[in-house]
């Protein structure tokens, strides 16, 4: 039994298709099937049901599989294991980040980890919050920034970041503007709504605080870009929930308004699964990142 036999029968397993697992090998379907059946033999079962569109785990194969996964699992971390001794560490990590983190200078935090570990290749992607929360808990981001909604989520360690008060933001000749610099949810019941989509912590924090003040919020626009929740309501398209700086950042154009009652807070934070250590280069980059933000002042 070869180690290669079992990373070919686990890519199949995961992608159902022999020819996609043999693309994502970067090697021939027939060297791909050869291979596993060589597996088969020598277990003396056959893992994998080929007589359907989709490829399916037999019973013998569901349970070679976790076996597979675990031997390949241990020699990946053996390597990284020696290379994390020698000072060399190598793999990969992925970074996911809301559109909100953008006040945060990530790049600047990547590039700094990339210069003391070049041999460790970096990804990042962007999504709402509570998609980068699920991909961190299964395993798909080693490290996120995420915008905290009241209720902090499970599975995930945190680290606050960023920590700003949520205001209002109106066009600078807007009517609301007469003499308010400071307005309750109450006051603003029949104002029309600019605001971030469901599923990312300021719209939480939002939809939290209108409930708590018996409140129904009238949602009249979505983006997932905070400058353009800005934008819009420059042009009087209505009013914004921002953090404080990002609306502040666009200008003159806007009014910002404090909200008195109920207040709110935009937190964003570092967030990495808490059952498990991780790889040795996703510890690293935990460590690097913790260090470089730490915590709000």
């Amino acid at each position: 039994m070869e180690l290669r036999q079992l990373e070919y029968f686990v890519t199949v397993a995961d992608e159902r298709n022999f020819t996609r697992a043999a693309a994502r090998l970067h090697v021939t379907q027939p060297g791909v099937s050869a291979q596993i059946r060589q597996l088969e033999r020598e277990l003396g079962q056959e893992l994998l049901d080929r007589s359907g569109r989709v490829t399916r785990l037999t019973e013998a194969g569901e349970v070679v599989l976790p076996f597979a996964r675990t031997a390949l699992g241990a020699v990946a971390g053996a390597r990284l294991a020696v290379d994390e001794l020698s000072g060399l560490l190598r793999g990969h990590v992925a970074v996911g980040m809301v559109s909100q983190s953008a006040s945060l200078d990530i790049p600047d935090l990547l590039a700094g980890f990339h210069r003391r570990h070049p041999a460790i290749e970096i990804t990042l992607a962007e999504n709402s919050s509570d998609h980068l929360a699920e991909g961190v808990r299964a395993g798909t981001y080693d490290l996120a920034f995420i915008g905290l909604a009241p209720e902090p989520p499970r599975g995930l360690a945190l680290q606050v970041v960023s920590d700003e008060p949520i205001v209002a933001a109106v066009s600078a000749d807007a009517a609301l503007c007469a003499g308010a610099d400071s307005v309750s949810l109450a006051e603003i019941a029949d104002q029309s709504l600019i605001c971030l989509p469901v599923g990312t912590g300021l719209r939480a924090c939002v939809d939290a605080a209108y409930a708590s003040a018996g409140l129904q919020p009238r949602i009249g626009f979505e983006a997932s870009d905070p400058r353009m929740l800005a934008r819009l309501a420059a042009h009087g398209l209505g009013l914004a929930f921002l953090t404080e700086p990002a609306a502040r950042a666009y200008g003159d154009g806007l009014h910002v308004i404090t909200i008195s009652d109920p207040p709110m807070r935009g937190r964003l934070a570092l967030a990495w699964r808490a059952d498990t250590p991780g790889s040795p280069v996703a510890r690293a980059l935990i460590a690097h990142a913790r260090a470089e933000f730490g915590e709000p002042g």
